[in-house]
């Protein structure tokens, strides 16, 4: 084969891949749209966004390098297409530095992992230390777990929040200002559910909804695989992948029906509102869309720098607050605490 039909063959072949990856790309940007129940293939397609967003900026740069211009129009136009997405992970500018002069009240949600589960206290009581530090007003947690030994951690926490609702299971909101009326919202077969309270801020009524959505079931299966290894069972590797494709599309799905509740729940109030909390899905995703309906990104409003929120290796944006249009972001932000597999996330909003 000579140089100039390998030449071909090559350009060919990115060719055929710069169609692929445009096609996933933009029915990717569109798989949040519609339900994951009956179009988990579709849906599926915005959990790998990132990865083609590189390959398209990866083809722009083959294409340049080797002069095709009209065909580096094809990344170049579909990059184009993907800076909303890209903007609910990343924001250019700087954390205002009159934030702290600005009048407003600051929410902050957390899922702290049962507060690893320890007995003695101490984890509970540097996160409220942390909180505050940050002079957090509202504070919502996820998979939160009172009992601490022979102690209760609402005792700790009410020094600093006097007021306090439960929900169902394992959620909670602290509030600095007076709580009025708070309601749960359970899901049917799950431990995972959501609540809201509304809150009299010097006369003013807010209601925060503080949700936790089905997990992906990725890790527990992962678990089960490693398990299985140390106890000298094998597991094919295409057993494996089904297995982790089966839990997470039934996570995908379980999640769609959970954040349709809560939409429809927020739908019944006018008194503005804010929602917040773990909803274990990504950008651009049916239940990032569901749950944000007409509301603001607070990130995108006022956050800066690469956004993600959970800890491990999988650097993902999970955790979220939104708010009604009728309130305005100051600042948003992460603080890189270790204490569980997610970061917390903060918002101070003025009303």
């Amino acid at each position: 084969m000579g140089k100039l039909a390998v030449y071909k063959y090559t350009t060919m072949m990115f060719l055929i891949i710069q169609m692929i990856s445009t096609i996933f790309t933009l029915v990717g940007l569109f798989g949040g749209d519609v339900t994951p129940v009956g179009n988990t293939a579709r849906a599926m397609l915005v959990y790998i966004l990132p990865i083609l967003i590189i390959a398209n900026a990866i083809l722009l740069a083959y294409w340049l390098i080797t002069r095709k211009w009209i065909w580096a129009s094809i990344p170049f136009l579909t990059l184009l297409c993907c800076i909303p997405y890209i903007s609910t992970i990343y924001q250019f500018g700087e954390y205002p530095s009159d934030s702290d002069a600005r009048q407003g009240i600051k929410i902050a949600t957390y899922n702290v992992a049962a507060f690893g589960r320890e007995t003695s206290g101490f984890m509970a009581l540097d996160i409220l230390a942390e909180m505050k530090r940050q002079k957090v007003d509202v504070l919502c947690l996820q998979e939160y777990s009172d009992v601490c030994g022979d102690k209760r951690n609402s005792v700790s926490y009410k020094e600093y929040f006097p007021y306090m609702s439960f929900g169902k299971q394992d959620m909670v909101i602290y509030s600095r200002y007076p709580i009025t009326e708070s309601k749960a919202i359970p899901f049917d077969n799950t431990n995972n559910s959501a609540m809201w309270a509304n809150i009299d801020v010097n006369g003013k009524n807010i209601r925060v909804f503080n949700v936790h959505l089905e997990t992906t079931g990725f890790n527990r299966t992962l678990r089960k695989a490693q398990k299985m290894a140390e106890q000298g069972l094998t597991i094919e590797n295409n057993k494996l992948l089904s297995s982790i494709y089966d839990n997470y599309t039934l996570g995908m799905i379980t999640r769609a029906g959970q954040a349709n509740i809560v939409a429809r729940e927020k739908q019944q109030t006018d008194i503005p509102s804010v929602v917040c909390g773990d909803f274990n899905d990504v950008p651009y995703s049916y239940v990032y869309n569901t749950m944000l309906g007409d509301m603001v990104d607070s990130f995108k409003e006022c956050g800066s720098g690469w956004m993600y929120t959970y800890r491990g290796n999988k650097k993902f944006r999970i955790d979220y607050i939104f708010h009604d249009k009728s309130l305005k972001g100051i600042c948003y932000y992460k603080q890189e605490m270790t204490y569980s597999d997610h970061y917390p996330v903060f918002l101070k909003l003025s009303l």
